[in-house]
């Protein structure tokens, strides 16, 4: 029998592996990748007896493998947050899966574990922009409001470690990035013991300075539209960045364009949070788009389907 422990590579999936893993210890085979990968079940192959944990990728987007997995003979344990279409029915597969726009794959886990290590899933809830929701989360903790900022650094700095064209664009491949945090049940004690925070801080603030002098290209109040260059720096940014603008401007719509080296664009969509809908409905109109509610993204758009893209990110928000 053999464990894998299939996860996104952003925030929310390392932290809900992280939760799952320090209620149940077990050795287990990793498989991630960059936020945009989301494709993971594809690298999977496993077969009777053999248990599979499906965290933060949308199902409708590994149907497929999803379905080809279950008939081998294994068991999967699937939870997410994103669009999922219509859940298949297998005595092998369970699916806790919830695309409300108020919560994430952690907060999900947290809820599946009983709030037993509710510090992990608030980091996971703050890295995917859910401010709101990771407070509530950490009601309970009786934490001070310095506590829970650093909380929300950690957060959001997982997340920004996700974000690149390739492993190579990022800090930490997410596999040694879990492997870092896994020994910590405890998040604060993670942050002042590991050299990993600094360094993800120091790149996050070296990076967002520079994103800090973009200027859109096209705004009104109820949309701004941005063009990032090929620049390592911008791939890294272009998911927290946009968090930060649907922040500073709650009743406007972000799209980050974001220039890939080989040409075309990876998109970032990030609705108004006093809404927080339409983001995956714009982003599933194009072939390799997807993600939630809230905020979607477009993994490669070509030059030649950018004014379409803008067209009717305008609509969708104008």
């Amino acid at each position: 029998m053999t464990n894998i422990d299939v996860f996104n590579g952003d925030a929310d999936g390392i932290c809900a592996l992280q939760q799952l893993r320090l209620h149940q210890p077990l050795e287990s085979r990793l498989i991630t990748g960059i936020k945009r990968e989301i494709n993971l079940l594809k690298r999977v192959s496993a077969g009777s007896g053999d248990r599979i944990t499906v965290l933060d990728i949308s199902l409708d987007k590994n149907r497929s493998d999803l379905c080809r997995l279950l008939e081998a003979g294994a068991d999967i344990h699937y939870f997410d947050h994103h669009y999922a279409g219509e859940i298949p029915h297998h005595t092998r597969l369970t699916a806790t899966i919830d695309t409300s726009a108020a919560t994430c794959t952690s907060l999900l886990v947290n809820n599946h574990l009983q709030q037993r290590f509710s510090a992990w899933a608030v980091v996971g809830a703050f890295g995917d922009n859910l401010d709101i929701s990771a407070r509530k989360a950490a009601a309970a903790l009786n934490l001070t409001e310095p506590q829970l900022d650093q909380l929300r650094r950690l957060g959001i700095y997982l997340n920004y470690n996700g974000y690149g064209a390739t492993v190579e664009d990022l800090h930490f491949p997410p596999d040694q990035l879990f492997i870092n945090l896994h020994p910590y049940a405890d998040p604060l004690a993670f942050i002042q013991e590991s050299d990993v925070f600094t360094r993800l801080k120091q790149g996050y603030e070296a990076d967002m300075e520079k994103g800090r002098r973009l200027q859109p290209e096209a705004e009104t109040n109820q949309y701004a539209v941005y063009r990032l260059p090929a620049e390592p720096w911008a791939r890294r940014i272009s998911g927290v960045l946009g968090n930060q603008l649907a922040r500073e401007a709650p009743r406007r719509a972000h799209a980050l364009l974001t220039r890939l080296p080989d040409g075309g664009y990876v998109v970032s969509v990030r609705a108004p949070l006093a809404t927080r809908e339409g983001a995956d409905t714009l982003c599933r109109q194009f072939p390799t788009g997807g993600g939630r509610k809230a905020a979607a993204g477009i993994n490669h758009l070509p030059d030649r389907e950018v004014d379409a893209f803008i067209a009717r990110f305008r609509e969708s928000y104008g």
